[in-house]
């Protein structure tokens, strides 16, 4: 059974940073690529960053130059360090996986709130 799991979200402060962390497991395929989207109140869900499996990356234009996404392939494992976080920030962050096969895995999502 494949798991996808979360980790890092929080509460912070406008011009503070989190880490959020992202670990598969269980029986896969290659993974392609690893990414975060957002969810927040009221809007559709977005790109946040994306990384694939040579370590190429693409991040959304609200978060270029503030956040940074990492991966660790023996691990299965990335991390999307979120630098200078503001208000609109605020927003589920939901980590998605997919490879070879037609893999394609999301998590459970969690929650980062940024105060002003």
């Amino acid at each position: 059974q494949v798991q996808v799991e979360e980790s890092g979200g929080g509460f912070v402060q406008a011009g503070g940073s989190l880490t959020l962390s992202c670990t598969i497991t269980g029986n896969f395929f290659s993974i392609n690529a690893m990414g975060w989207y957002r969810m927040a109140p009221g809007k559709q869900r977005e790109l946040v960053a994306v990384i694939g499996a040579e370590g190429d990356t693409h991040y959304g234009d609200s978060v270029k130059g503030r956040f940074t996404i990492s991966r660790d392939s023996t691990k299965n494992t990335a991390h999307l360090q979120m630098n200078n976080l503001q208000p609109e920030d605020t927003a589920v962050y939901d980590c998605r996986v997919a490879g070879k096969g037609g893999m394609d895995y999301w998590g459970k999502g969690t929650q980062v709130t940024v105060s002003s």
